[in-house]
């Protein structure tokens, strides 16, 4: 009697759950049927006759995601035959699994893509022609029939074209900061999703659909759990929950990793110290190492994060951040295990600008971290602000490998109540020139191992996922995982192009629809920033659960409040970041420095990061700095107000389902933008002392109303 795999129980119960309405849970995997009788024409033969070079797990996801795909595009499953010449069309397999019937410059072409690279196109055998998909190892085949898939989606596949692709970046990873009870710092959709008390008896079907959305953009590795770390995940009894998740996302090509709170030896084991130097710490780091690829023989790593915000590291034990990394690091390497060490470092003993203190502690250490280790930086160096100039450890860091940190939940964006697609964002950080290790280095160069050869390369994201129905609490919030996925995969992508992907896989192929949503998308950042944080103005949110503006607060460490960053008083505003001031720029590339140095050059969405300008600075506009302010908060207003008018133009385009939710967080998102122009106005206004711009909308409401709101139940803390 045959008996199911799990995998196949589980995909088969997954599909059965991805059957509702359009709520949003299938995410871009919406296989719609197809209406176009051209592509009709291409895709149906070649669903009618599917063939398998092989067997194993990650071919057996890909027929179910065939299975799925077919019945809901073609109203037919697929037609799967043993025979390879009869009656087949379609070809998946690796490169050695095809080798007789691929040229050798074929054959050289797939071999230089990769594990992880794919070609697909039409072959030739026997007078017959059979369209492949080709990988060097199954996951790269996993990944071609995902772009196949999609592309049909979006009604771009031509059968006669050949098409071929690899990432840049080895790790593509997800940062989940999801604690064990469950609740999500940071996290705006819910619960987590991982339900530990259930596992390792119950595995939820969700874990399967998480995985095919990870794998279909390209998302090769997970952090479990949060980086503010619990040691109790490192115990033998959560292994063994690990291990399934692990067991689950393998056929999918992820790795999972676990987040390792430095203090472990003490909490698991009542050692004395957890000295990365002792004897017996690194005896209990081996140990506990080995035991986790005993169950997880794929095991990706640790993610740590140490001597921050509280969390225990090595300065305890005057050992630096190398010493603590590399420890773990030898521990990982006989298993071919990566130690990721966050940079995300600041203390408030240290006086010296936050902005300044990771490159103080990290760029003396250059070159002392083992191979195997990778420095995970944010974007910036203050913490995912609305818009942040470039860490300026990137550049400065080159005899050590590096990653990037980006933040998908919407922290410091208007959370899950607003829509602000990430990717421009993400882009302007990418494309920026860093001038080091070479004149034309950029980010995204840098993060690929350009002028640097560094072997390990990673951009991660911290996680916007929960437990909510359409997973990310806003719809459009799905955009940017779509989008972080792309963009690690390929940081030398467009932000339209990737819009314009997520857009015809989520509402269809409909020109009108395409190009006011793309309008809508490519427009909400900048918005959010002028609303929110113009010319440079950061961290001025509310305390703790950073939900709303808070210019104004105060008290406890100083730089946790807003003052320290804004500066306002009654000449000026803007911290005074150049050798007059906190001399953080000095850390930049000299190119950066000289030019930033001058607020009459530097990009005016920076000014005010780095320069404390008088309230009548001329703005390039001819504006004065006040009137800029003003002129920026009101049209961030405005253009909120205009993406609400264009959605609501498309009603009869839109599912009613998703059209509502939308237009309901739209409205939401107008109050939020006009409560924080209102409030950021009447607060700069009382230093600036100097009317509004009669042409804009004044600002409503009361100062001391806007203080005193109150949000103990806000969600993410």
């Amino acid at each position: 009697m045959y008996k199911p795999s799990l995998l196949a129980v589980l995909l088969w119960t997954c599909i059965s759950l991805s059957s509702f309405a359009n709520d949003g849970y299938k995410l871009w995997l919406d296989y719609q049927p197809i209406s176009d009788s051209q592509l009709k024409s291409q895709v149906e033969p070649l669903l009618g006759g599917v063939y398998f070079f092989g067997e194993n797990p990650t071919y057996e996801a890909i027929r179910k995601e065939l299975n799925l795909a077919s019945k809901s595009m073609l109203a037919k499953a697929p037609v799967y035959t043993k025979e390879r010449l009869q009656n087949t069309k379609l070809w998946i397999g690796t490169r050695e699994q095809l080798s007789q019937v691929l040229s050798l410059d074929q054959q050289a072409q797939i071999k230089a893509l990769g594990n992880d690279g794919y070609w697909r196109g039409t072959l030739e055998l026997d007078g017959k022609s059979f369209y492949a998909i080709v990988g060097n190892q199954p996951v790269g085949v996993l990944y071609g029939v995902y772009n196949w898939l999609n592309s049909i989606q979006s009604n771009t596949f031509d059968s006669s074209t050949e098409l071929s692709d690899s990432p840049k970046i080895k790790l593509r990873m997800l940062n989940h900061w999801d604690n064990l009870d469950r609740t999500v710092e940071r996290g705006y959709a819910g619960f987590s999703i991982w339900d530990w008390h259930k596992l390792p008896g119950y595995v939820d079907p969700r874990y399967i659909d998480y995985a095919r959305a990870n794998a279909s953009i390209g998302i090769n590795a997970v952090s479990l759990t949060n980086v503010n770390a619990n040691a109790l995940i490192l115990t033998t009894d959560f292994m063994k929950k690990v291990k399934v998740l692990a067991d689950v996302f393998r056929p999918y090509g992820i790795k999972v990793f676990l987040t390792a709170r430095f203090s472990a030896p003490i909490q698991l084991d009542g050692l004395k110290t957890a000295d990365p130097l002792d004897p017996e710490v690194i005896a209990f780091w081996k140990k506990k190492t080995d035991e986790i690829y005993s169950f997880i023989p794929d095991f990706g790593g640790f993610l740590v994060k140490a001597n921050s915000e509280g969390q225990p590291g090595p300065h305890e034990y005057g050992r630096n951040h190398a010493e603590g990394a590399n420890m773990l690091a030898e521990a990982l390497a006989p298993h071919n295990g990566v130690l990721i060490w966050r940079a995300f470092v600041y203390s408030h003993e240290d006086e010296v600008d936050r902005h300044m203190q990771a490159n103080n502690e990290f760029e003396p250490l250059d070159g002392k971290f083992q191979e195997n280790v990778i420095i995970q930086i944010k974007n910036g160096a203050i913490d995912f602000q609305p818009r942040e100039p470039v860490h300026p450890l990137y550049g400065a860091i080159n005899k050590t490998n590096v990653g990037m940190e980006f933040q998908i939940t919407q922290e410091y964006l208007g959370q899950a109540t607003q829509l602000v697609y990430l990717a421009p964002m993400w882009e302007e950080v990418l494309k920026t020139k860093i001038y080091r290790p070479t004149p034309e280095s950029t980010v995204a160069s840098l993060l690929e191992g350009e002028g640097t050869g560094q072997k390990l390369t990673l951009i991660a994201g911290v996680s916007n996922i929960g437990t909510d129905r359409n997973w990310t609490g806003h719809l459009f919030a799905q955009s940017n995982w779509y989008a972080f996925g792309r963009q690690a995969w390929d940081p030398s992508l467009e932000s339209k192009q990737i819009a314009d992907e997520w857009i015809k896989l989520t509402f269809g192929t409909n020109p009108e629809v395409l190009t006011k949503i793309e309008d809508i998308m490519l427009s909400s950042h900048e918005a959010a920033v002028d609303y929110m944080t113009p010319l440079g103005l950061h961290h001025i949110m509310g305390r703790s659960h950073h939900y709303g503006p808070g210019p104004w607060v105060m008290g406890g460490r100083a730089d946790w409040t807003a003052p320290y960053y804004h500066n306002a008083d009654s000449l000026g505003i803007g911290f005074d970041r150049t050798t007059e001031g906190s001399g953080a720029l000095g850390q930049y590339a000299p190119e950066v420095a000289k030019a930033w140095s001058d607020p009459n050059q530097i990009p005016e969405k920076y000014l005010l990061w780095f320069h404390h300008v008088p309230w009548d600075f001329k703005l390039k506009n001819g504006n004065t700095l006040w009137e800029g302010i003003a002129y920026h908060y009101d049209q961030g207003v405005k253009e909120v107000r205009k993406m609400q008018e264009t959605w609501a133009s498309l009603e009869s385009e839109i599912d009613p389902a998703e059209f509502d939710h939308v237009r309901q967080l739209l409205e939401v998102q107008e109050e939020e933008a006009e409560w924080w122009r209102n409030a950021c106005l009447l607060y700069f206004k009382t230093f600036s002392k100097r009317p509004f711009p009669a042409d804009i909308e004044q600002p409503e409401g009361d100062l001391e109303y806007y203080k005193s709101l109150q949000f103990p139940n806000a969600p993410g803390i």
